[in-house]
């Protein structure tokens, strides 16, 4: 499926990059992996929705939406939202939400882990993130695997 993906017009180049990125010596924010998850999510959605000419306009647009929206959780999140959400992935069972609001921002967040496993990585999670911002909601879903210090890294 994977494959399949990439191949889509369109997108081997924003897969490149986003990989690019990520396998390089570049520390990618949250904010630069939901903008990269995002606008590959909404190139994908446009390749499949769009046919004919309208397709490159189709996976244009779905990038451009998703890379905006994917970006936007991260955008928000500061020092003492990324502290919550570590705590939530080190303490809370699966299935268990953490929330939380941020007087600062006056953002709520709530964070679930959702699947915990063990990879070559060391311990990993699944979570989702849902944020209210001005009233809209965002969801992000991640993985992160807990890193030698204890922290918590994204990895997708």
């Amino acid at each position: 499926m994977v494959i399949n993906y990439i191949n889509k017009p369109g997108t081997r180049t924003l897969f490149i990059i986003g990989l690019g990125c990520l396998l390089s010596a570049c520390n990618p924010t949250r904010q630069d992996v939901g903008t990269v998850v995002g606008a590959a999510a909404g190139a994908y959605a446009g390749s499949v929705i769009g046919n004919g000419g309208g397709q490159l306009a189709a996976i244009a647009i779905g990038a451009l939406a998703g890379s905006y929206l994917g970006g936007a959780i991260g955008e928000f999140m500061n020092d003492m939202d990324r502290y919550n959400t570590q705590q939530a992935l080190e303490s809370s069972p699966t299935g268990s939400t953490t929330n939380w609001n941020n007087p600062e921002t006056g953002v709520s967040y709530n964070v679930t882990p959702t699947h915990t496993y063990n990879s070559e990585k060391g311990l990993c999670r699944e979570y989702t993130t849902e944020a209210i911002i001005s009233g809209q909601v965002e969801v992000d879903h991640d993985t992160a695997c807990r890193q030698e210090d204890g922290t918590w890294r994204a990895v997708n």
